[in-house]
């Protein structure tokens, strides 16, 4: 897998076919024990900590996100009657002891889900790694009757959970010798309990999707990439950005991906001994189409295939010694690490949170220390020592020269970013277009953030494969009059990073212009339609089903690619440009709530796009640490809204003087915005006052973010490709004709795989009245909404995750 040597258009584009398999944690296989609870159980959750004590630490570097874990660990160990401990400045701190390990209470995590870094510290500890020293953390622990061990951390520190864990029985058993527990206190804590949350902004961890932490890590560097991209075609300069990653080349992957970065270098996969000549072609080349720019991106951990080191300068010289290029370097170093975390990091923080503290407290001692993973959008539980080993594993495949097994190694995502990379910057799209198909492309609906870069992944894929790309300006109503033109490599130039639709979007769906239609497709010979939008491109997409049936020259194969801030496509757990909405909405949440600390007694009511969709409204109530999120899905009355009140008065009266509501646009038609502005002005008054804010389209606008930028790429490559295969099956007595239901597809994201679905058979799913999904996902995290707000609500524990085991892939293994 050699990056000056990339496989053709058509071999490389045949691995994208495996994308995102199914059955994978980050493409490492799993299996899952299932069991069963009974109806009692889902509401034990209230008690299940009491008479419990459950401490946590962060150790290691720091990441953006751990706060929110911190945050979800004490209140719902609080929540479930347990006695919850912070231990400061991690191992130290537990060894050390005294102050440093000190009880939480709800109060004292507030204000603290904004923010970067870690607040009860971290440092690296060389006493705990001696016997001593972890004696002395198992005193500290016995003593405060602490047996559930929350770690946030790196591998090397849930490593030292696990040898903590392991060793427990014995050091009780020194400490019980020596006088300085009695025999009670060590029947009492018998055995300890371990589940470890990764935090780590590089992802170098196996066994999940993301660790807390890399998602801001990439806004960061995404933000002085976008800065670096104006001010170098300003001078038509080359850029050389290192990033961290000193094993693990994930940030300059994604990175790469997310800007259309020229070049990346990465530790798992070295370039060829003739690297130098590729690279300088490839930026000429670059500039000879017309860019005023090269960016190239470097892990620090970046080596050659003997293990050299490459560095950004010998990259800078390089560059300029052949190609007299003006060049400078940028070394992103610690900036990474800073800043306010990202949406998606509070999230999966307060998630994995919750799920830890389940996971503790269900522990028996036969249950191994687990650690808690994102996989798609599902939370699983998986053998801390197992991920541990993968990880180490993929460093040892390095060192020992093994790049294609750390590649596998390091799962089927990673692969994937990688193959389309690859194909996106290393493959030449063939010259002669002689027997290619004709695929147009087009924007439906409301603009939303990352479509452009979808539409560029899915013109220079289908370049690539040597079709013929057409983009259709202004939607259906630009298909109907004519506005196509064809599109080349640098029409698509620069686009990834820009926000709103380039091609421009309208809402206007096909029906009632199938005619005009229909002569465009014959007029422009248009076999096969990729459709990015939102509800109007899934509903446009069915009434192109129905034309079938009067027009033969809509019997072409045509994709949805879901891209509303709404989020409300049927067929897909995301859709792109809601991770930019949500992102916008919390960083004006996170102004609103330190406007209303400092003036004290106050409450924010904001309204939230997304139609009747609750999504935005839910998890940036989540994300910026709301106290209610009012939704269409969940219908509330004026009582819910009299306890919402009441909440808020009681929360006045303790030091967190302040309150965030979230209301979804159409959740309720007769209470609206003003209604409930209006209800707790009247009911607040001498104790809070109300201000209230409408978001509006900004939460429509703004440059993508990482995650939609990515996301968008792969989905259009994925989309292309599937075009190409359906098109030519589709074949028959010199024309296209697709009239089966699976011509017309929605590509969408469904828990742990990117899956095509015919959009007849989502029909059923759909509640059209509204323009939602009848199932979504998102609605069981409602609960932990409302828990971390504190709330008195049960949370049913059945929906909370099973233990799995990883399958360690080897060299040569296939992938069951």
């Amino acid at each position: 897998m050699l990056i000056q040597k990339p496989p053709s258009g058509t071999d490389a584009l045949k691995s994208l076919d495996t994308m995102d398999d199914p059955d994978t944690v980050e493409g490492i296989p799993i299996f899952t024990n299932e069991w069963i609870m009974t109806h009692e159980e889902h509401h034990a959750a209230k008690t299940l900590g009491i008479g419990r004590a459950i401490a946590v630490l962060t150790s290691g570097g720091d990441a953006q996100g751990m706060n929110a874990a911190v945050r979800a660990v004490v209140r719902v160990g609080i929540y479930t009657g347990a006695r919850v401990f912070f231990v400061h400045e991690g191992y130290q701190g537990l060894v050390d002891g005294g102050d440093n390990i000190r009880e939480a209470t709800w109060e004292s995590v507030s204000m603290m889900l904004q923010l970067g870094g870690t607040v009860i510290g971290s440092a690296r500890c060389k006493d705990f790694r001696e016997r001593e020293g972890r004696l002395r953390a198992a005193h500290n622990l016995v003593k405060r009757g602490i047996t559930n061990l929350c770690v946030i951390g790196g591998d090397g520190s849930l490593t030292g959970a696990d040898t903590f864990r392991s060793e427990w029985s014995d050091l009780l058993s020194d400490l019980q010798k020596s006088g300085k527990i009695t025999a009670e206190e060590a029947t009492k804590s018998s055995y300890l309990n371990i589940v470890g949350l990764v935090g780590s902004i590089d992802n170098d961890f196996c066994g999940t999707d993301m660790t807390i932490g890399t998602d801001s890590a990439l806004h960061r560097i995404m933000e002085i990439v976008d800065a670096i991209t104006t001010t170098a075609q300003s001078h038509q300069r080359t850029f050389v950005l290192e990033v961290m990653g000193r094993h693990c080349g994930y940030l300059a992957l994604v990175t790469s991906l997310s800007c259309g970065a020229d070049w990346v270098f990465i530790p798992e996969c070295p370039p060829d001994d003739d690297w130098e000549e590729h690279l300088c072609r490839r930026l000429s080349e670059t500039r000879n189409r017309g860019s005023r720019l090269n960016i190239i991106i470097v892990a620090e951990g970046a080596i050659d295939k003997n293990g050299k080191p490459i560095t950004s300068e010998d990259i800078k010289n390089l560059v300029v010694k052949r190609l007299g290029y003006d060049t400078r370097v940028t070394v992103l170093g610690h900036v990474q690490r800073g800043g306010t975390p990202s949406a998606f990091d509070r999230i999966l923080g307060s998630r994995m949170g919750v799920e830890a503290v389940m996971a503790l407290l269900e522990g028996t001692p036969d249950t191994p220390a687990c650690v808690v993973s994102l996989s798609g959008n599902q939370a699983v539980r998986l053998p801390l020592m197992e991920c541990v080993q993968v990880t180490k594993d993929v460093t040892r495949a390095m060192d020992e020269r093994r790049f294609d097994e750390a590649m596998k190694l390091r799962g089927r995502s990673f692969m994937n970013n990688w193959e389309v990379y690859k194909l996106l910057a290393h493959v030449r799209p063939p010259v002669s277009k002689s027997g290619s198909y004709t695929v147009a492309v087009m924007n439906v609906g409301a603009p939303a953030a990352g479509m452009n870069a979808a539409v560029r992944s899915t013109v220079r894929i289908g370049l690539i494969q040597g079709n013929r790309v057409l983009v259709v300006h202004d939607g259906f109503e630009g298909l109907a009059k004519g506005q196509i033109e064809e599109a080349g490599w640098s029409y698509v130039g620069g686009w990834t990073g820009q926000g709103g639709s380039k091609l421009g979007t309208k809402r206007t769906l096909p029906k009632k212009s199938f005619e005009q239609i229909s002569a465009n497709i014959i007029k422009f010979n248009i076999q096969g339609l990729v459709i990015i939008g939102g509800f109007e491109a899934y509903t446009g997409g069915l009434e192109l089903m129905e034309g079938r049936k009067l027009y033969d020259e809509l019997c072409i194969p045509f994709v949805v690619i879901p891209a509303t801030v709404s989020n409300n496509v049927p067929g897909s757990d995301f859709s792109v440009g809601a991770d930019t909405a949500l992102n916008t909405i919390c960083m004006t949440c996170d102004r609103i709530k330190q406007s209303a600390a400092g003036t004290k007694r106050r409450v924010f009511i904001i309204e939230t796009m997304g139609g009747y969709c609750g999504y935005l409204a839910t998890m940036a109530g989540l994300a910026a640490g709301a106290d209610a999120a009012y939704i269409f899905e969940e219908p509330f009355t004026i009582r819910d809204l009299q306890v919402n009140v009441e909440h808020l008065v009681q929360k006045m009266k303790t030091t967190v003087k302040r309150g965030l509501v979230l209301r979804n646009e159409k959740c309720n038609e007769n209470y609206t915005t003003d209604f409930i502005f209006n209800l707790y002005s009247e009911e607040g008054k001498g104790i809070f006052d109300s201000r209230k804010n409408v978001l509006g389209h900004m939460q429509q606008g703004g440059s993508p973010t990482p995650f939609d930028r990515n996301f968008a790429t792969k989905m259009g490559a994925k989309a292309m490709n599937w075009m190409s295969g359906k098109i030519k099956e589709s074949y028959r007595n010199g024309r296209i004709f697709a009239n089966t239901p699976d011509s017309g597809c929605v590509l969408g994201m469904r828990k742990r795989a990117l899956v095509f679905q015919p959009v007849t058979e989502l029909k059923e799913q759909t509640d059209f009245e509204h323009r939602i999904p009848k199932e979504q996902w998102w609605l069981k995290l409602r609960p932990i909404l409302k828990i971390l707000a504190k709330y008195e609500i049960d949370l049913d524990t059945s929906e909370h995750a099973h233990l799995e085991h990883i399958n360690r892939k080897r060299s040569g293994e296939a992938n069951i």
